[in-house]
């Protein structure tokens, strides 16, 4: 495919998307600093010195701390009182306003400040620093933005739009239309209606059946000919026309044997209710399709009124109200979402575009040279897994011989939760020690710049140039940083780039919550059939789990011409073309290379059947050192103090004032600024961010994070 006349290349292998997303939040940056208090923190700082403090100086320090809190605690009162705030904080979880902030503003700051009222304090200023200083993307208050490089200009080029917003959406979560789903389909005069499925990994070969690592069973002919109908497309009254008689107590004892699952099932999409009502649409029967299609009318008018609501106050009533009619439908209370806040856990929640674009110029896609680098390293390390992998499944391979990818998938289950996992988190050990080598940072160092000219070739004897992986290792995303005072100044040259995070072996760009937010989606579809010219062989994942999978951020740039494999479970729609049981699918050797042969005799790189797994292994293992009680800050990560406590635990100490005192053993450095990062997590993956300020009171125990006010989010992939 020849190259456009405007395509961005990075050195001589890397190229860039021509569009990116734009994070940040959706209220003013500078409202964070309403919570500091900078004259306390200036008082605390003496305390650092020796002799230590005598008890006349704590008091009077405590003093000066009860009425920075009380200060603080107005301020914060202003905060929660504020209508977007009430609004937003309804969108995350509305049942917050009456539980805490509401009662938070009606307590009177020089009243005794009980465990519960700091709480709420804490609360309040949880959400305002994410919403003021994060960048989000979520909602009116962190909504997507895009914007294009842009050759013709030398700087960067802002289009505000009008208003912050320009254009909303409320989506319903998957898992309310999946629960009235399961409970319209349940329905006997709907059942005959549903279609039932052949489960994927269970592999038919003529009149007997076998699930991966069991021997096949022999089926009489009536339930061999009822199998071999049930593929998804063909509600069971339309088998039951085919076979000449009543097919549901066959269909009954293909369930019963776990090898066909009987249910009404959605595709996984942003758009569930459409699944729904084209279904019930399809049922003859005319009473039991109304009685449906009233139920999920009666959902949408309740979304309706949601999208329509303005404030606060009609926003908790509208989702008070669909919650409501919810419960009544499903049959069951409405989800309990007190401990999660994550968007598409309530029953509704909304994604929006900012009406601003930018455009960025030639000096900052010159600057962007350095990524080339860095790129090439990331790359060293899924090259690196995926040659480990394909000698795993080598191994796996010489015992099983030619064989179903199902059953393969199944032989390889203790590789992909253990083997594999303990290959990646090895080789990101090596990837630190070979930058190491590389930086040669001093321990003491706040910010360390290196020249690329120095660094180039260190770099590249480091992670020498890496073979293939796997379709999704192409792509490297990347979230960067500009320091600078204004457009300008990137015109004149005078401004920084910040790595902020790299995203390995994934296109963010693909996933639904930035596809649906797009102005033309077909944009991102044609960039993607530039890197991928001929269909892939994508797997089929499951439609949403708590560590990585939602509907929001589902990889959604799958084109007509793309395959699906479904390994475990079928979230696509089962009638779509190229949607591949993995039973179907043969795992084959083709010149000392592994390859899976789908049934129209397709054939593709065995990897390709795992790039999720793959990739849910290494997408957050570029981090370039490993973590340390300070790590120097340079344009390639910004300056970390992890804040190890070196003693008793601040909660433990005698007074809040004393848990502010920098001296304490959960202290930040000298060489910390007022505000530090922090990120705690039940997985070495996942960090879970806390938001404060050093020099706020009304967080005094929790550490800390910023966020950065503007960052783009960009993606790279080798040319086609």
């Amino acid at each position: 495919m020849a190259a456009p006349d405007n395509e961005i290349r990075l050195g001589g292998r890397w190229r860039l998307w021509d569009q990116f997303a734009l994070r940040g939040p959706g209220f003013p940056v500078d409202g964070v600093l309403r919570l500091a208090a900078e004259d306390l923190a200036l008082a605390a700082d003496r305390f650092n010195a020796d002799p230590p403090p005598s008890a006349a100086e704590w008091r009077t320090f405590e003093e000066s701390y009860q009425e920075a809190a009380v200060k603080a605690a107005l301020t914060l009162q202003e905060v929660a009182a504020l209508p977007e705030y009430q609004t937003a904080v309804a969108w995350q979880n509305a049942a917050l306003l009456g539980r805490a902030v509401r009662p938070f503003l009606n307590w009177r700051p020089t009243e005794n400040r009980t465990s519960q009222v700091r709480q709420r304090a804490d609360l309040v200023a949880h959400y305002w620093q994410r919403f003021c200083v994060k960048n989000d993307t979520i909602g009116f208050f962190g909504p997507v933005g895009w914007g294009r490089y842009d050759l013709v200009i030398a700087s960067a080029a802002v289009a505000p739009g009008t208003g912050l917003i320009d254009e909303s959406t409320v989506y319903f979560a998957s898992w309310a239309l999946d629960a009235l789903a399961r409970r319209l389909g349940d329905d006997p005069a709907l059942r005959p209606w549903v279609a039932p499925r052949r489960v994927p990994f269970v592999r038919v070969d003529g009149a007997s059946a076998a699930l991966p690592g069991r021997p096949a069973i022999a089926l009489d002919p009536g339930l061999a000919r009822v199998l071999a109908l049930c593929d998804g497309t063909r509600p069971a009254v339309e088998i039951s026309r085919q076979v000449g008689g009543d097919a549901s107590d066959a269909i009954d004892e293909l369930v019963r044997r776990r090898l066909v699952v009987w249910r009404l099932d959605l595709p996984a999409d942003a758009y569930p209710e459409r699944h729904l009502r084209a279904w019930l649409e399809r049922v003859e029967d005319v009473a039991a399709r109304q009685r449906g299609l009233d139920q999920l009318d009666c959902l949408e008018r309740g979304r309706a009124r949601v999208r329509a609501a303005t404030g606060p106050d009609e926003l908790s009533a509208a989702m008070a109200a669909l919650e409501g009619d919810f419960a009544a439908l499903a049959d069951a209370t409405a989800r309990d979402k007190s401990d999660t806040t994550t968007p598409g856990r309530g029953l509704a929640y909304s994604d929006s575009r900012r009406s601003a674009s930018v455009r960025l110029g030639s000096n900052v896609i010159a600057a962007l040279a350095p990524l080339d680098l860095l790129l090439t390293s990331a790359t060293w390390l899924t090259s690196a897994l995926a040659d480990r992998i394909r000698e795993r499944f080598q191994a796996v391979y010489d015992k099983t011989g030619p064989t179903d990818l199902a059953s393969f998938w199944f032989a390889c289950m203790p590789i992909l939760h253990s083997d594999a996992v303990a290959d990646a988190t090895e080789l990101q050990r090596e990837f630190w020690a070979r930058w190491e080598r590389v930086l040669s940072l001093p321990k003491d160092a706040g910010q360390v710049h290196r020249s690329l000219s120095d660094l180039a070739g260190p770099i590249r004897e480091a992670f020498p140039a890496p073979g293939g992986g796997w379709p999704t290792a192409r792509y490297l995303s990347p979230d960067v940083m500009i320091a600078a005072t204004s457009t300008e100044a990137i015109g004149r040259g005078d401004f920084e780039l910040v790595l902020g995070e790299l995203h390995v072996a994934i296109n963010t760009l693909g996933a639904a919550l930035y596809v649906n937010q797009h102005p033309s989606p077909a944009e991102l579809f044609e960039l993607t059939d530039r890197d991928h010219p001929r269909p892939r062989l994508i797997p089929s994942t499951a439609k949403e789990n708590r560590a990585r999978l939602s509907t929001r951020i589902r990889y959604s740039l799958v084109r007509p011409e793309d395959y699906q494999v479904a390994l475990t479970d079928v979230t696509t729609d089962p009638g779509r073309p190229g949607t591949v049981n993995s039973a179907d699918v043969l795992v084959q050797a083709r010149d000392s290379r592994l390859v899976a042969v789908l049934p129209d005799g397709g054939e593709f790189d065995l990897l390709d059947a795992f790039a999720h797994v793959l990739t849910t292994l290494v997408m957050d293992r570029w981090r370039i050192l490993p973590e340390r009680d300070h790590t120097p800050g340079s344009p390639l990560a910004a300056s970390s103090w992890p804040g190890k406590p070196g003693g008793s635990h601040p909660a433990t100490w005698p007074s809040r004032p004393r848990r502010t005192r920098p001296g304490g053993s959960c202290a930040p450095a000298a060489s910390a600024p007022s505000t530090a990062c922090h990120g705690s997590s039940s997985s070495p993956r996942q960090p879970s961010h806390d938001r404060c300020s050093w020099t706020s009171t009304a967080r005094s125990t929790s550490t800390c994070s910023p966020r950065r006010p503007a960052a783009w989010r960009t993606t790279t992939s080798p040319p086609g």
